[in-house]
């Protein structure tokens, strides 16, 4: 089968999920469709143009061939249109990436030399986010008025943060350092959609975004590192000690241009990156699901770790933030348009072990502070398990409507990208409100 035989038999399933439409008039309808894309072939565009032109003129007929243009075509056919520069100059934008990434870099050290390292450590995101979020809004040509929006609410955030009397040992302080990135990385956001950010389409590139970004950087970090510890071993065999300046220098602003290079790489590369993803889900999904039965039936046999070990709730609810991270990242990969599989039942298994361990915790959660008082750490943990569980629950029940052939997967995209603000604004919760609630302690 032709490429362009396999992308009209998709876009006729899709007219036969809806019950209304007969197959007599799917088949008409497709007949139109390829004579439709004949006549542009004939007009000398190429297969992929036009059959997307043909797509997208079928959609303003049909209300239901038009949901197949919006779900799938530009999806499909992205790269035919990329966004525009605001430069035609070759290698303007990587030009200015590495200014940007040298600048967060040559800041983060700057500050960093200024400030205690706790101090250093929460002052990190305000520092970088600014230069990501300055090279999204040159890319999209981001208006005065959403730029300036931004910029104050990082100055704000940045100034009352700062303004607290945090010591080096306080909870509230390691929380903020926890959360505040969380608050910037979803301002950065808003510059990456091009201030649309109501826009669910929109939502959704970004959390795309953040998972490939996710893997650039985190391949950037690994190669970092090695080049790092190779560099210092070549100077101890000539018995010079390089690591003061390596540790020093060299790693931290590193980390810090690495935000700015990983970002460029995503969207430079953004084609071949899409095609990990859903390798990257197929191979852990999997895993996770073994991992989640094996800790439920470990806590089966030992019900009293949950009751005793603060530390271990704690990791618990990492565990939960990196399955949410898993199920966002499997949601941005797929496509909306085809049938459910194995892969969306074991997605669905997840959720479901998922929900059982966040049921779990948030128990020896409440039991915790019933028996020994709330306290900073202790309701920063509990407010983010009711957030992921609510977010969870809903997901489950969208997913298992789509497995059962009940509901389309657009549904339960919908819902990740309508949830998104929760994450941010409850992080805002824990970095503004927290610490003079519990007296900075």
């Amino acid at each position: 089968m032709s490429t362009l035989d396999a992308e009209i038999a998709r876009w006729s399933r899709h007219l036969r999920r809806n019950p209304a439409v007969a197959d007599g008039d799917v088949e008409e309808m497709e007949a139109h469709l390829r004579d439709r894309v004949a006549d542009l072939m004939a007009h000398g565009l190429d297969e992929d143009e036009a059959f997307l032109i043909a797509v997208k003129r079928m959609g303003s007929v049909d209300a239901i061939a038009r949901e197949f243009a919006r779900e799938h075509a530009e999806r499909l056919w992205k790269q035919l249109v990329p966004p525009p520069a605001p430069s035609r100059v070759p290698g303007a934008e990587l030009a200015v990436v590495l200014a940007l990434a040298a600048g967060a870099a040559l800041v983060s050290r700057a500050v960093a030399e200024a400030l205690t390292p706790e101090r250093a450590a929460l002052c990190a995101s305000l520092l970088v986010g600014p230069f990501l979020g300055a090279y999204f809004a040159w890319k999209r040509a981001l208006s005065t008025d959403v730029t300036a929006v931004l910029v104050a609410v990082l100055v704000v955030t940045g100034t009352v943060v700062n303004s607290y009397p945090f010591d080096e040992d306080d909870a509230t302080l390691v929380l903020a350092v926890l959360h505040l990135p969380v608050v910037v990385w979803f301002a950065v956001g808003v510059a990456y959609a091009g201030g649309d950010w109501r826009s669910h389409q929109q939502r959704m590139h970004f959390i795309r975004f953040t998972g490939e970004w996710v893997v650039y950087y985190t391949l950037l970090a690994l190669g970092g590192g090695v080049l790092v510890a190779l560099t210092m071993a070549a100077f101890e065999a000539i018995d010079v000690d390089a690591s003061t300046v390596l540790v020093t220098w060299v790693l931290p602003m590193g980390a810090a241009g690495a935000v700015l290079v990983a970002a460029w790489l995503v969207e430079a590369k953004q084609a071949v990156i899409e095609n990990i993803a859903p390798v990257l889900t197929a191979v852990f999904t999997p895993l996770t699901v073994l991992m989640l039965a094996a800790v439920l039936v470990a806590y089966a046999t030992r019900p009293d770790l949950l009751a005793a070990d603060r530390d271990l709730l704690i990791l618990m609810a990492a565990i939960l933030v990196l399955v949410l991270g898993l199920l966002l990242y499997a949601v941005s990969a797929r496509d909306p348009l085809e049938p459910p599989r194995l892969s969306d039942t074991l997605q669905l298994v997840l959720v479901g072990l998922a929900i059982a361990v966040d049921a779990v915790v948030l128990v020896a959660m409440v039991a915790r502070i019933a028996e020994f008082g709330p306290s900073a750490n202790k309701v920063a943990a509990l407010g983010l398990n009711l957030v992921v569980l609510v977010n969870l629950v809903r997901a489950a029940w969208l997913g298992a409507g789509f497995v059962r052939g009940h509901r389309p997967f657009a549904d339960l995209e919908r819902w990740q990208t309508t949830y998104l603000p929760a994450y941010p604004a409850w992080a805002a919760v824990v970095v503004l409100v927290l610490p003079p609630v519990f007296a900075f302690a």
